[in-house]
């Protein structure tokens, strides 16, 4: 999952980048409201923390307007030092999902995160199946057929990010999209590189389940068994 967090105190930028990176998510950090405003618009990501108070031509509440005025329905966590009513129905009023008040602890933080992503889907709450494969996106435990998988972290969420989008084919630059972030060292193959290192664990040790990691030449991947 690809988060982009728009805070311009950099101490708190950082901490939250190496948590949430920590944490398997992939992060891009813009410090003021044009750029954020910038990457917010022309890249795609799953959950938006946005600054309430940041320098540039507009406060948080206003990229918030103006990304649903464009017609992106992103999930938008807002963070402030203000805690009057006011303040948040304001905020809430302009499009944020959520809001979340300085200082903050970082695992309050993440709940949020994870309640927002969890919000569109229909599965299990904290547990992604597709077939006999699970993923718990609490523990980062992954079996399958009731062994566990070990992933490394990158391989854990291009493996979540498929899991939420069973069924549908997924382009290499979808994939990089919401697995990598901006600033990450990305080559041609590197997709077909981290799809082989997944069937590798999730499909070929299990010879007697299906094979759910497929490829849809000419379009990219898809996660699910196939029909017979």
């Amino acid at each position: 999952m690809r988060l982009l967090v728009i805070e311009d105190e950099h101490k708190i930028a950082g901490a939250l980048k190496k948590g949430l990176t920590q944490e398997k998510y992939a992060v891009d950090v813009e410090y003021d409201a044009d750029s954020g405003l910038g990457a917010a618009l022309s890249q795609s990501y799953d959950v938006m923390i946005i600054d309430r108070m940041l320098p540039g031509t507009m406060d948080g509440s206003e990229i918030c307007r103006k990304l649903r005025a464009d017609g992106i329905h992103t999930p938008i966590l807002l963070l402030t030092a203000k805690d009057q009513i006011q303040d948040r129905v304001e905020g809430l009023n302009a499009g944020a999902d959520d809001y979340l008040i300085k200082p903050f602890s970082f695992e309050e933080l993440l709940a949020r995160i994870r309640a927002l992503l969890r919000r569109p889907q229909k599965a299990e709450p904290n547990i992604l199946k597709v077939a006999d494969l699970s993923l718990d996106t609490l523990s980062y435990e992954v079996k399958r057929d009731g062994q566990i998988i070990n992933l490394s972290a990158k391989e854990f969420a291009l493996l979540e990010y498929l899991m939420r989008n069973c069924g549908r084919v997924l382009s290499k630059d979808t994939i990089i999209s919401h697995v990598w972030d901006f600033d990450a060292d990305i080559l041609p193959n590197t997709v077909e590189v981290y799809i082989g290192y997944l069937r590798a664990k999730i499909d070929r040790p299990f010879k007697k389940s299906p094979s759910l990691i497929n490829t849809v030449r000419g379009f990219g991947y898809k996660l699910g068994k196939v029909s017979a």
